[in-house]
């Protein structure tokens, strides 16, 4: 079999083992958790969060966001695959070595692997593919930090939010723009380059206002500073930005599913 044939194709479309429902259930009590405290003092800062983000269950649920995201055949610089992870180790053993190492402290995140895709201008954008194990850890990160940040969030931003998309934004624009409502204008813009010019000092400030915990802020730093590797062989530092292509630069909904059963617990709404 190839390493990255599926061990277990069609398994994605079925509906989800009895504990992956309960690692998800576990996951979003805890963000629930979380998005209650920083919703009710605004001033709150968070410690001992580490913990969480190499917790077994953590680890599991972004082991499945990461498996089913589109993006889960296209390797790292390591070349290995979700697919290959899972037909040569297995899925549990690679988390197992991944929270051994975020606990001991060795974990380092290694340069993304830079590609060049075409836009509809005619030129090309840079992507950055981390490693598997690093888009797990990424992943996890996520989920503890999330709904800690989704409580300062304004009701009219949409970006980059979980189940929120542009669709939602744009019915927004037409519900205020129509009728006898005041909104006569609509503005489009754009920040140029806003990914590739992101203040990574900036960026740690605000981190910093809600996160204490300085093994997470560690983490978060090493993922800034981790360099890309161009398509030449080359390592360029990242000295401001954050590379496009990875988790944490997009939005991952649960499985329908999930989101069904989650719904029904009254777990999916923060």
């Amino acid at each position: 079999m190839p390493e990255d044939a599926p061990g277990n194709p069609g398994a994605a479309r079925s509906a989800p083992p009895a504990r992956q429902v309960a690692v998800y259930r576990t996951v979003r009590e805890m963000q629930a958790k979380l998005h209650r405290w920083a919703g009710e003092d605004s001033s709150r800062r968070f410690g001992d969060l580490f913990n969480l983000v190499y917790d077994p269950d953590f680890l599991a649920e972004a082991w499945v966001r990461v498996a089913r995201n589109a993006g889960s055949r296209t390797p790292g610089i390591d070349r290995a695959t979700v697919a290959g992870i899972e037909n040569r180790i297995g899925a549990g053993a690679f988390l197992e070595d991944i929270g051994n190492s975020l606990k001991s402290g060795e974990f380092s995140p290694v340069p993304v692997r830079q590609v060049m895709i075409p836009k509809k201008s005619g030129k090309l954008r840079k992507l950055g593919i981390p490693t598997v194990a690093d888009r797990v850890v990424q992943a996890a990160l996520k989920l503890v930090l999330e709904p800690i940040f989704e409580a300062d969030f304004q009701p009219c931003s949409y970006g980059f939010r979980p189940n929120r998309r542009a669709h939602d934004a744009i019915a927004e624009i037409h519900h205020l723009a129509s009728g006898r409502r005041d909104y006569h204008w609509i503005l489009e813009a754009d920040i140029r380059a806003c990914f590739d010019e992101i203040d990574h000092a900036a960026l740690m400030d605000r981190v910093r206002a809600r996160i204490s915990d300085k093994r997470v802020l560690a983490l978060v730093k090493a993922f800034l500073k981790a360099g890309v590797m161009t398509a030449g062989g080359g390592r360029e530092e990242t000295l401001t930005g954050t590379p496009q292509g990875g988790l944490c630069s997009a939005e991952h909904n649960p499985p329908y599913e999930q989101r069904r059963v989650m719904r029904s617990a009254g777990l999916l709404a923060w």
